[in-house]
């Protein structure tokens, strides 16, 4: 289902974390505008998760190291990932966006987006990133009951956000206040 965005809010890679924030919060059914792919919005989700998260030093292995979003499984993103990322960094680092395939490879990723292509492997995967410092996203049903910290659901014509905050404190990550606001508690 298309979800329907207001007009003043487009989502482009230019796209400010207020009006993110806006989006997040905005009610986006029967709303005038264009029609924005669920995975489109999903895509500057991420992108604006980097921003709102803080790693601690060892997420990385070196100053020069990229900024890591990955995606585990069938990509459901199309080429929308890449395109809110070109060109951008956070911390001063660039973004690349990558497949990963093994839980070795997850470990070296700051976000990884655990494709519904994944369901069986999921709380295998998520196990196995115990102790690690990766954001963990995902949007099958339990994504977070499994040990993911942050899960996307699409009620009605709205995406919400369920973030394990216990989940985050164990991979060491903070989530400012101002992303914690805006989603439910995970078991809600």
């Amino acid at each position: 289902m298309p979800l329907t965005v207001w007009t003043c809010f487009r989502v482009h890679a230019w796209l400010t974390t207020a009006a993110v924030l806006a989006l997040m919060a905005a009610p986006l059914a029967g709303a005038d505008g264009p029609a924005v792919d669920e995975y489109q919005l999903k895509a500057v989700f991420l992108f604006n998760f980097a921003r709102f998260v803080e790693w601690p030093p060892q997420a990385f292995g070196d100053a020069r190291d990229p900024f890591a979003i990955c995606v585990a499984g069938a990509s459901p993103f199309g080429t929308s990932l890449d395109d809110v990322v070109s060109g951008k960094t956070v911390a001063s680092r660039p973004i690349s966006v990558r497949p990963v395939s093994s839980p070795q490879q997850a470990r070296k990723c700051q976000i990884l987006f655990v494709s519904a292509s994944e369901r069986k492997r999921e709380r295998s995967l998520l196990e196995a990133l115990n102790g690690s410092t990766v954001l963990t996203v995902g949007d099958s049903d339990g994504f977070v009951a499994d040990g993911g910290i942050v899960q996307f659901q699409v009620k009605g014509a709205r995406i919400h956000i369920e973030i394990d905050r216990e989940a985050a404190e164990r991979a060491n990550l903070r989530i400012s206040s101002k992303l914690l606001s805006l989603a439910e508690p995970a078991g809600h």
